[in-house]
């Protein structure tokens, strides 16, 4: 394994971990919850979409007439990743987008899908991120998590593009939650079957084979240059902090919900 990349692997250690036993995870009780944590973390599936269409476009040549361009080690690393995530196969076999698979778990489980379709929809019209937000009343902890994406993209650079791509977007799953939805299947499979096989298509796919290639893109995108790895390591630790972020977000709203059940 590269030495840099060990080394960033160690920085954000601390902040991977408090991820992955962050509260929210015990306060997922029941299928309600689920919704909540779902309408929050759509947006971060999102995101991430456009964040790998902003490295194949900087990675390859996406207009015409086409020319080389970069290395064909960089486009073969994030074509790759483009295929399995922009068009992976759901439990039936067909093509979809793993947004689009999210999508159809949230409908599944009953979860309102109508704030980010408003979104997107406003946003593919209007152009204008603040307009989209304030219309489809997207949850504050989601805009601020999508606005620090984009503002990344924004910077043209895809060695930052790659290092939170690669690290700082790793949606890790801990076996608590894990198990959590293992037991609402296990009540209610026609309900919750699509969001378990997203789970589990995820850890099979983006864990493994999309992580040692993102790993690989990082690494030559970065190269010798004593800057960009700091400058990466900066960005993704800003990355996961954003991540913690929407998670106490998405806590906050579990326990105001609870509060109103009870006092209900």
């Amino acid at each position: 394994m590269n030495k840099r990349i060990e080394h960033l692997k160690q920085a954000i250690e601390p902040l991977r971990q408090e991820i992955i036993n962050h509260k929210v995870y015990s306060v997922i009780e029941d299928q309600e919850d689920l919704r909540i944590f779902m309408e929050h973390h759509v947006f971060a599936v999102w995101d991430f979409m456009s964040l790998l269409k902003t490295l194949q476009n900087n990675l390859t040549c996406t207009s015409v007439p086409w020319f080389p361009k970069g290395s064909a080690d960089t486009r073969f690393l994030i074509n790759e990743i483009v295929v399995g995530e922009e068009s992976d196969i759901d439990q039936n076999g067909e093509r979809k987008s793993h947004f689009e698979l999210y999508l159809e778990a949230m409908e599944q489980c009953g979860a309102n899908t109508e704030v980010i379709k408003s979104f997107t929809s406003i946003l593919k019209q209007s152009g204008s991120f603040d307009e989209a937000y304030q219309a489809a009343a997207v949850p504050d902890a989601a805009r601020h998590f999508v606005d620090f994406t984009f503002d990344i993209i924004r910077t043209n650079k895809p060695y930052l593009q790659s290092a939170i791509f690669t690290f700082g977007r790793e949606d890790l799953i801990p076996g608590m939650f894990m198990s959590i939805i293992n037991d609402m299947h296990n009540d209610a499979p026609e309900e919750i079957s699509i969001f378990k096989y997203y789970l589990e298509r995820h850890i099979e796919v983006d864990g493994d084979h999309h992580s040692n290639l993102a790993l690989e893109m990082t690494a030559q995108l970065c190269g010798d240059n004593d800057l960009y790895w700091q400058e990466a390591e900066q960005a993704t630790l800003k990355s996961l902090q954003q991540r913690i972020q929407l998670w106490n977000g998405v806590y906050q709203s579990l326990l105001e919900k609870k509060i109103l059940v009870q006092v209900g």
